[in-house]
């Protein structure tokens, strides 16, 4: 695309894929924004962003502000007369950023925006039992996930899926999207359209997500249980607390995968063991869980562990 020049800003893996995409869809990437180089580890090695080490191999220029408002960060940005930025899974940018270039600034966001405005949209969408999703590129305004929708693409979600199979396919999805998207502000051919134009009235929104949002509740449905294991793992993973008669203490699991089944929880409220894995008794079916990491272990199947554990021997 001769002509049009940007400045990319992300950080994980995720923006990674777009930007290689820009790259080969030929547009000038004048420079890279990413977050600092961050200490990780027992040896507290700097690490640096995904989007970084892309960068650096492939010898585009990289700036890592600590401030996004300093006025040596600012000067550098508009030395490089870009004519859009671009933002893939990035800080929030202030007006004195987003509204440099003289093409504005574009944003992805992994879902149908208005719904599931804010950090964790694929996660929200599978937790909540959605059966679509998709990926939005809008313009950056002074409100979060708020600016004007220039496109937008849809995705079914499985009843199985897990965020991380669904974060890969809509990590290809953007990266269409986005190049689209860069096409139609070059040739000047697109509209904009206000979010206030979409329905609404039943918003539902995407926040961070903390640990004790990941505990699973046996008082919710069995399909309710089951979206909320596959819409946090791989991670952060859901978890429950079991009780090991042996020895009276509480260990904690992390559940991967599971199933709902068509079992009814008569009485009791106890753990059995199935063919496949651990049968976690909710408000009203079964949960099958196949996939799980006790605390101190590694992840295993649900199989595994049972070769090695009677279920009699763990309660809720």
């Amino acid at each position: 695309m001769k002509g049009l020049s940007i400045v990319f800003m992300g950080t994980p893996e995720f923006a990674v894929t777009i930007l290689d995409g820009i790259l080969k869809h030929g547009i000038e990437v004048k420079a890279v924004v990413t977050a600092p180089d961050k200490p990780a580890g027992r040896g507290l090695k700097m690490n640096e962003s995904a989007v970084k080490r892309y960068a650096v191999d492939h010898k585009l220029e990289v700036l890592q502000p600590e401030k996004l408002k300093d006025d040596t960060f600012l000067q550098q940005l508009e030395s490089y007369h870009a004519d859009l930025f671009v933002v893939v899974a990035f800080r929030m940018l202030p007006e004195a950023v987003w509204n440099m270039p003289p093409k504005g600034t574009i944003n992805l966001h992994a879902s149908l925006l208005p719904q599931y405005r804010g950090a964790a949209p694929i996660n929200w969408a599978i937790i909540n039992g959605e059966k679509s999703t998709g990926v939005t590129t809008f313009f950056l305004d002074h409100e979060i996930d708020t600016g004007k929708v220039i496109e937008q693409r849809s995705v079914s979600i499985g009843e199985n899926e897990t965020i991380g199979e669904l974060y890969e396919r809509l990590m290809h999805l953007g990266t269409e999207t986005v190049l689209s998207t860069l096409d139609k502000i070059q040739s000047g051919d697109y509209q904009a359209i206000d979010q206030g134009s979409f329905d609404i009235s039943a918003l539902k929104h995407a926040p961070k997500i903390f640990r004790e949002d990941c505990e699973i509740d046996l008082q919710l449905t069995a399909a309710e249980v089951h979206n909320k294991i596959r819409g946090l793992s791989p991670y952060p993973a859901a978890w429950i607390k079991l009780r090991s008669l042996k020895d009276d203490s509480y260990k904690t699991f992390k559940i991967f995968r599971s199933l709902k089944t068509d079992t009814p929880v008569i009485e009791g409220h106890h753990l059995e063991r199935s063919s496949n894995g651990i049968l976690f008794p909710c408000s009203d079916y079964y949960v099958e869980v196949l996939e799980l990491q006790p605390e101190g272990k590694r992840k295993m199947s649900a199989k595994e562990f049972l070769a090695g554990n009677d279920i009699s021997d763990w309660s809720l």
